[in-house]
């Protein structure tokens, strides 16, 4: 079974699916440790690893490179983050095949001009609905497998207010997406419309101190919502543990105590260091001994 084939069979199970952002291959092995189902490739994140922030300033090429080794890294279904699809429909079309290609399970194709921006930040410029919608054709029909899911993600909240948001949703989804992902609700009470408003599932960003209020996973999951991703709850806590510790190493001039004390070979089980241990000899030796071993 693909991994895209396990997300659509998670999805059709009851309970909220929470997908918590990786950046690289060690976040999305920290999620899958910590017994999340799926990962979600953040694109503020993959930005970040190139030194830019999250303004668009990221290559197609640059964010499916980075969305495959993340795939390649865990058992799990991983679902990205495409940006605008990169340019009209040809870019989509292009943009879908080459995360397919990488064993990503879905991604997300935005209604902003390019370049975009953060979807929490201000000012943001959305494309006229026909346009976005062209480009969410253009993802369906590019897909080589139908379990590949396409994510219609609309900004318009920002710029032209809670019902257009809601009827881009509606309207992509006669369009050939399999799921909406309506960015920054700005009230509790427009959180909980979405999914009675939007005819599909619905998909919920969580991100803190962003124009979206605080919510309880539970009571998402009990406003019908049949996904969370939390983007940048490691991105931002890496820089917090990483300005805390080295402050105090040049405050010390001592390695400090970690916040998980890890030996040597430890720190290298999250890139399951065992497993390439055991190839060192496996191909050593007679075909007699090999078996024993």
């Amino acid at each position: 079974m693909t991994q895209a084939a396990r997300f659509r069979e998670r999805l059709r199970r009851d309970g909220m699916i929470v997908a918590p952002g990786a950046y690289d291959c060690i976040t999305a092995r920290m999620i899958a440790r910590a017994g999340f189902d799926c990962v979600y490739m953040t694109g503020a994140g993959t930005a970040a690893t190139l030194g830019y922030p999250d303004f668009g300033l990221v290559t197609m090429s640059e964010m499916v490179d980075n969305a495959g080794r993340i795939a390649a890294a865990v058992e799990l279904p991983v679902i990205a983050d495409a940006d605008t699809g990169y340019g009209n429909e040809l870019n989509v079309t292009r943009t879908v095949r080459e995360y397919e290609a990488r064993g990503v399970a879905g991604i997300h194709i935005e209604d902003q001009g390019f370049p975009k921006k953060c979807g929490h930040l201000d000012d943001k410029e959305i494309v006229p609905r026909e346009d976005w919608l062209a480009k969410i054709r253009a993802a369906a029909a590019a897909r080589r497998s139908a379990d590949f899911t396409i994510i219609a993600r609309t900004d318009a909240r920002a710029v032209l207010g809670f019902d257009e948001a809601v009827a881009r949703g509606n309207a992509a989804l006669a369009a050939g997406a399999d799921m909406v992902f309506l960015e920054a609700p700005q009230t509790l009470d427009e959180v909980a419309a979405v999914p009675r408003l939007v005819n599909g599932p619905c998909l919920l960003n969580v991100v803190r101190h962003g124009k979206t209020p605080e919510i309880d996973l539970r009571d998402a999951e009990r406003m019908g919502y049949r996904v969370a991703i939390v983007p940048g709850l490691l991105f931002k806590s890496v820089i917090g543990v990483c300005e805390q510790a080295l402050a105090a190493l040049k405050a010390s001039h001592r390695h400090p105590p970690l916040l998980k004390e890890l030996t040597v070979r430890e720190a290298f089980q999250v890139s399951r260091a065992d497993e390439w241990d055991a190839l060192r000899t496996a191909f050593r030796g007679s075909p007699e001994r090999r078996a024993a071993e």
